[in-house]
C-alpha cells in the first residue's frame, strides 16, 4: 500500500488528549501482545510501539511455527443471557460516493460489517471469531512469537456463541451499531454484540478499514492499518468524524431495502442506537451530532473527539468508564456532562481497566495472564447489563431500575451524578 500515511489528517490533538490517546493506543496493542506472549505489558504500557504491516492474505507472513508452542490458547466468550440465540452474517459494503480517507489509492471506502441478530435457538452453525487472515493480522501486528501458543487457527476459532445462517426471530427489532477502539478490530466487541442480539436487538459491528490490524474485505484481502504508526500526528477528531460517515453509510444501506443484507427487514429503522469503546465511543457521540437517526448513544471508556457543545446532543447518552481512569467526576468527562441536554447517565466501574468493556481482558485471563482487580467475567457482565438496560429504556421504552441508582448486585458500579 504505497499511500499508507499520505492522507492521515495533520492537525494535532491538544496535548492532554493526545497523551491519553497515545496511552490507549499503546495499551490496545500491547494487551494483545500480552495475551499471547505472557509479558503482561498491556497493563503498564505508556509508550506507543511501532506497528508493522499485517498479512494481506491469510497466512503469508504469519510467524514461523518450527518451534513447538509452549502452550495452546483456547478462548471462549460468555454465552448470551437473553431468550434468543445470536445469528450472524458478515456483509461487505462499498461507499461509491467517498474515497477511502486513509488510502485514497485503494478506491471507494470499503467496510466489513458483522450483523448479529435475534435467532431461533438450535439453528445455524457455529460462527468463527474472525477470519484466518484477520487473526494472522493481529499476530503480525504485534509481532508474536510461535512460542506464544496462539495461531491464526486457534485465535480465529474462539467460541463466540454466534451462529452462521441461523433462522431469525420474527418481527422488527431496534438496530444498535458498535464501533471498536483505535487499532482494535471489530471482533473484540463480540461478547456485547451477541448479548444484545439475544435480548432482541439487531447489531451492526463495524470494521473501520485501515484503522486496525486488519478487516477482511469483499475481495479477500485484509489490508494493514494505515494510521497506526504515527498517533502523535493523528487528528483523532478527524478519525471520529470519518467513523461517523462510515456509520451513517451503514445505516443508509441497512434501512433502504434488503440489498445490503438479506435480513434487513428485521430492523426497526425508527429505533437506532450506537455504542463504542474508546475511540469508538467518541465516534458514537460524533455520529449522534451528525446523524439524528441515532436516537441514543453509549461511550465506553473513551475520550470525546471533539467535546460536544451545548445543544449538539439532546438525546440519551450513557458514559460508562473505569473508575481509576480520568473518567470519574471532576475528570475530562465533566465538560461533556454539562453540555448534554437529554437523558444522561455517567457510571464508573471500580477495579476496571480500559479493556474491561471489550473481550480483551477475558482473553488475557484465558491465556493465563494477569488481569485487573475487576474480574474479566464481571467486566463482561456489567458492560452487557448496563448497555442493554440503557437501550431497553431509550429504544424500547422499557424502564430499567438498574439505571435508577446503585445496585447491591453490582457494587462496583458507581453513579457519578
Amino acid at each position: 500500500m504505497t499511500d499508507r500515511h499520505s492522507s492521515v489528517a495533520g492537525r494535532p490533538c491538544p496535548a492532554g488528549r493526545m497523551k491519553r490517546n497515545r496511552r490507549i493506543s499503546a495499551v490496545a496493542v500491547l494487551a494483545l501482545a500480552a495475551l499471547v506472549t505472557g509479558t503482561g505489558a498491556g497493563f503498564a504500557a505508556t509508550t506507543t510501539p511501532s506497528a508493522t504491516p499485517v498479512a494481506t492474505h491469510a497466512l503469508d507472513t504469519a510467524p514461523a511455527t518450527a518451534t513447538a508452542p509452549t502452550r495452546s490458547f483456547q478462548g471462549t466468550l460468555p454465552a448470551p443471557t437473553g431468550p434468543y440465540a445470536a445469528g450472524e452474517d458478515v456483509i461487505h459494503l462499498t461507499d461509491a460516493s467517498r474515497p477511502d480517507p486513509w488510502v485514497p489509492s485503494s478506491g471507494p471506502r470499503q467496510l466489513t460489517v458483522t450483523m448479529v441478530y435475534p435467532a431461533v435457538p438450535g439453528t445455524g452453525t457455529p460462527a468463527p471469531y474472525m477470519t484466518l487472515a484477520e487473526a494472522a493480522g493481529i499476530i503480525e501486528h504485534v509481532k508474536l512469537p510461535a512460542s506464544s501458543g496462539v495461531t491464526p487457527q486457534n485465535l480465529s476459532s474462539v467460541t463466540t456463541h454466534a451462529f452462521d445462517g441461523a433462522r431469525p426471530q420474527r418481527g422488527k427489532h431496534p438496530l444498535v451499531v458498535l464501533s471498536p477502539a483505535y487499532e482494535d478490530p471489530r471482533m473484540v466487541l463480540t461478547s456485547l454484540a451477541t448479548d444484545l442480539a439475544s435480548h432482541g436487538y439487531v447489531v451492526a459491528l463495524v470494521g473501520h478499514t485501515y484503522e486496525d490490524s486488519g478487516e477482511t474485505l469483499a475481495n479477500g484481502q485484509t489490508p494493514p492499518c494505515a494510521i497506526c504508526d504515527y498517533p502523535a500526528t493523528l487528528d483523532f477528531d478527524s478519525v471520529a468524524a470519518s467513523r461517523a460517515l462510515d456509520v451513517s453509510f451503514v445505516i443508509d444501506q441497512l434501512t433502504h431495502g434488503n440489498t445490503a443484507w438479506r435480513l434487513a427487514h428485521l430492523i426497526d429503522k425508527h429505533e437506532i442506537g450506537m455504542a463504542g469503546h474508546s475511540l469508538g465511543g467518541a465516534a458514537a457521540a460524533a455520529t449522534m451530532i451528525a446523524d439524528p437517526r441515532v436516537r441514543a448513544g453509549v461511550n465506553m471508556d473513551g475520550s470525546f473527539h471533539p467535546d460536544p457543545k451545548p445543544g449538539q446532543i439532546n438525546r440519551p447518552l450513557l458514559m460508562l468508564g473505569a473508575a481509576a481512569s480520568h473518567h470519574s467526576a471532576g475528570g475530562e468527562w465533566e465538560q461533556t456532562w454539562a453540555a448534554l441536554g437529554g437523558y444522561k447517565k455517567w457510571l464508573t466501574v471500580a477495579g476496571a481497566d480500559h479493556f474491561s468493556f471489550s473481550d480483551l481482558d477475558l482473553l488475557l485471563q484465558e491465556a493465563g495472564l494477569p488481569t485487573p482487580p475487576l474480574s474479566p467475567e464481571r467486566g463482561v457482565v456489567i458492560t452487557r447489563e448496563y448497555v442493554t438496560a440503557f437501550f431497553d429504556q431509550t429504544l424500547k421504552g422499557i424502564h430499567s431500575p438498574l439505571l435508577d441508582g446503585p445496585s447491591p448486585n453490582n457494587p462496583e458500579v458507581l453513579f457519578q451524578h
